[in-house]
């Protein structure tokens, strides 16, 4: 085969096949073998079954639309030892040009020499399918591309009913028929195929090979990891973080089938809620056991991407990413064989919840979307049509506590300047630092992970109760905390024991790996959000210990406590009023005495 053959660009991923038997041709028109008039009148069947993917799931054969050529008419020997093929008129300039020959023997011994799964003495045997990369192959994407240069129009056009899912069965004469599909797939969740071919003689079944991958966005939940996600590892749809916290994501797809392909493009893009901020440098690529060298076998780009989008993870040409790492052996010594493919791509990074958060704590939490565009018409080499999976979400969430510090007498008092610490950890060790809130609502917390060797932010404040006797934290994980007084308000007694505050959100099972966009402002998600506190006080020689459950606003995020300071009284006293004014007319009269004598002296 002409090297020329094979520049022809690939049109689909499918089965091709040559057609079957050895050729038993006779010139029934009498005209030295040119164009034979003789048709099939034989019933065939053509079945088109769908494709299934590597991750399992059917590609629905529903609303694609295919030409039909019915390039061959087929005739069976009685005894179904031979076959004999006559050609279809209608097609007969565009395979003489594509073959270079003059009449119809020559024709189909060119095609016939193609054959590398010669079917003898038995036609009604099944015909192997010819490699994706056979002369054939190319052959018959350089007969398709001929056939629309030369405006030949299809034998029929079949458009797949809604209700064919799986399978799709023709009606046809015995023929060697060249099935070409032409949905339009440009943006689409779709692909398009290679051209099919078989002969229907009677039946045959033809399994389309369309491949397309499918991506799942996933958000790694910090506490209980061990009962969360699929594999207990903690990746699920929904997380909760406090603000400044690291929160991971991964996207899950795979490389399709792209056979056929000359090149592949594959490229994620990302979108983020403003209360997320990206981090560039955490993003790590991997394919099967490879792990893939950022700017050399991908791109990350923030720049000159649509407004909506935060970045984009480029792979130029993901065949030849793939052929790089597993199949290096045969570049540049051999053809390019039929591989195998779908390895498992995962892509990991980072992102930052950062104070944006603390506008909208709660419902309905802070979504991060991914969507998948891909090669899926080889006629553009990969770099013109591509499609696209639909978005998949997932979501973060972020709650608070609105403390006031009050007295116990009724009415209560709010109390300001009592000063408050917050831990993770019941020794009050690991301190969650704050600082003063941007939009001036109390106090946020200070990104966790960006602290080194434990030292204090130069920004960390310790928690003051304002006039109204109000601390706000903002920014708070479902989990326990400890806040401890570190300065009572002037008059009353430190509280020297922390305060446990346990919050506890509760997700909906569905939506834990099955996240759909716009549920984290319902109960599909965010279906409970809970708290409490429990308390321990010296007083009266002896210390006590008691709990609440918190009052809490599920929209909001919010979990309200009282931290209240009892009223101190004075310490007993002994002796009455009456001495103390004896006490002091004695005193009157020696200074008076004293006064008297200085007197007398100087005199």
């Amino acid at each position: 085969m002409k090297k020329g053959l094979k520049k022809v660009a690939f049109s689909f991923l499918a089965v091709s096949t040559a057609f079957s038997g050895a050729l038993a041709v006779n010139d029934t028109a009498g005209n030295n073998g040119v164009i034979s008039s003789v048709y099939a009148q034989e019933q065939g069947h053509i079945t088109i079954n769908a494709n299934t993917g590597d991750n399992g799931v059917l590609q629905s054969l529903a609303g694609k639309k295919f030409n039909i050529y019915r390039i061959f008419d087929a005739e069976n020997a009685a005894g179904m030892e031979s076959i004999n093929y006559s050609m279809n008129p209608e097609y007969e300039k565009s395979l003489k040009k594509v073959t270079g020959k003059d009449n119809e023997y020559a024709i189909i011994d060119y095609i016939q020499k193609m054959n590398n799964n010669l079917v003898i003495n038995n036609v009604e045997a099944p015909q192997l399918n010819e490699s994706r990369y056979s002369d054939f192959r190319y052959f018959i994407e350089d007969l398709k591309n001929m056939l629309v240069t030369d405006r030949a129009e299809p034998t029929q056009v079949v458009t797949v009913p809604a209700n064919a899912k799986d399978s799709f069965t023709m009606d046809v004469p015995f023929g060697w028929y060249v099935i070409d599909e032409v949905t339009s797939v440009n943006g689409t969740h779709s692909a398009a195929s290679l051209c099919m071919v078989n002969t229907a003689n009677p039946d045959v079944y033809v399994n389309i090979k369309s491949d397309f991958p499918v991506i799942q966005k996933q958000i790694r939940e910090d506490d209980l990891r061990a009962s969360i996600g699929n594999n207990k590892d903690g990746w699920n749809d929904v997380g909760d973080y406090e603000i400044g916290q690291t929160v991971p994501y991964r996207y899950l797809t795979y490389a399709p089938n792209i056979n056929g392909y000359q090149t592949y493009y594959f490229a994620m893009h990302d979108r983020m809620d403003k209360a997320l901020t990206f981090n560039p440098d955490s993003v790590n690529v991997k394919i099967g056991d490879k792990v893939l060298e950022n700017g050399v076998d991908y791109k990350v780009v923030t720049s000159g991407i649509p407004s909506d989008e935060t970045f984009q993870i480029q792979i130029t040409d993901l065949k030849a990413t793939i052929n790089k790492y597993f199949y290096a052996e045969y570049e540049g010594t051999v053809p390019e064989n039929e591989k195998f493919y779908g390895q498992k791509i995962v892509v990991e990074y980072n992102a930052t919840l950062n104070e944006n958060a603390q506008l909208d704590t709660g419902r309905p939490g802070f979504e991060n979307d991914v969507k998948l565009e891909y090669s899926n018409n080889p006629d553009s080499d990969g770099t013109g049509q591509t499609g696209e999976t639909p978005w998949d979400t997932v979501v973060a969430f972020t709650f608070r506590i609105d403390g006031v510090k009050v007295n116990d007498q009724t009415p209560e008092i709010k109390l300001q300047g009592a000063k408050f610490r917050l831990y993770s950890n019941k020794d009050c060790t690991e301190e969650v630092y704050v600082k003063k809130a941007t939009a001036g609502d109390g106090y946020t917390v200070i990104n966790r992970d960006s602290i080194k060797n434990g030292e204090k932010p130069a920004e960390a404040a310790e928690m003051v109760s304002d006039n109204d006797g109000v601390f706000n934290i903002i920014g708070l994980d479902s989990q326990t905390y400890y806040l401890k007084e570190t300065q009572a308000p002037a008059g009353y007694r430190l509280l020297k024991d922390p305060v446990k505050i346990d919050v506890k959100a509760t997700y909906g099972k569905d939506n834990r790996d099955n996240y759909v966009k716009g549920d984290g402002a319902t109960d599909k998600t965010l279906q409970k959000l809970e708290a409490s506190a429990h308390f321990k006080e010296f007083y009266s020689g002896a210390y006590s210990e008691y709990g609440n459950d918190l009052i809490t606003d599920i929209e909001t995020g919010t979990a309200n406590i009282k931290v209240v300071n009892k009223v101190g009284s004075k310490l007993p006293a002994s002796g009455s009023a009456l001495t103390l004014i004896l006490v002091g007319a004695g005193t009157a009269v020696m200074v008076t005495v004293l006064i008297k004598r200085r007197k007398e002296v100087k005199r």
